[in-house]
């Protein structure tokens, strides 16, 4: 599966500014620069548009992020925690050693995007769609996929623990080599996935069968 990266930018050809989200306004646009060390909790962001930029060492926490869209950007050491993406674009980006944990992606639309060692616990992506998106090294605990448009979704060592999956199809999805104890799904949308022999037994309880 070829998921591609954010284009890679010169960083002399970037300029930093890490206060430039203070003067933020509605329908503003960002490019080429470099955003770090920026803190913040409850900061309302709306109908943006952020490219071809670097954000690191960034909190956003309990921030409501929705409306934004988000092109060619790297995330890195980022922490969103319990802050709403909702409706939101995030085309050729990459989350690297992240924490999204309770975030609120809901109605998002990510095409090409990696997930890599970022804490995902208890995100919401109920009706997102999904197309080329890698999650590597990642934790999806308690996540919430529901009514979701899926396409190239590639796990590399996941965690899904308890993860829910309702009126999602995981055809064609390889959780092999990743934890899917505990995991809430359908037997119609399981139909097609590719699982290990051991994972068999965490969905036994979809054929109302118990093991003795």
């Amino acid at each position: 599966m070829n998921i591609l990266k954010p284009q890679r930018i010169l960083i002399e050809n970037l300029v930093k500014s890490d206060e430039i989200l203070e003067e933020i306004k509605e329908d503003d646009e960002i490019e080429n620069r470099i955003i770090e060390n920026y803190k913040k909790e409850e900061k309302k962001i709306n109908n943006i548009t952020i490219r071809n930029s670097i954000i690191s060492n960034t909190d956003f926490i309990s921030s409501n992020l929705e409306n934004n869209t988000f092109s060619d950007i790297e995330f890195n050491n980022c922490n969103f925690s319990n802050s709403s993406f909702a409706n939101s674009g995030f085309i050729r980006c990459e989350f690297n050693n992240c924490k999204l944990t309770g975030c609120n992606f809901a109605e998002s639309s990510l095409c090409d995007v990696g997930f890599i060692d970022t804490n995902m616990n208890y995100i919401n992506l109920s009706m997102a769609s999904m197309k080329n998106i890698l999650f590597k090294s990642t934790t999806l605990r308690n996540s919430n996929f529901q009514e979701n448009k899926m396409k190239n979704i590639l796990l590399k060592e996941a965690d899904l623990t308890q993860a829910q999956f309702f009126k999602t199809s995981l055809k064609g999805i390889d959780f092999s080599d990743s934890i899917i104890e505990g995991i809430a799904v359908s037997l119609e949308d399981v139909k097609g996935a590719i699982i290990s022999q051991f994972q068999a037994f965490d969905l036994l309880y979809l054929l109302g069968v118990k093991i003795k």
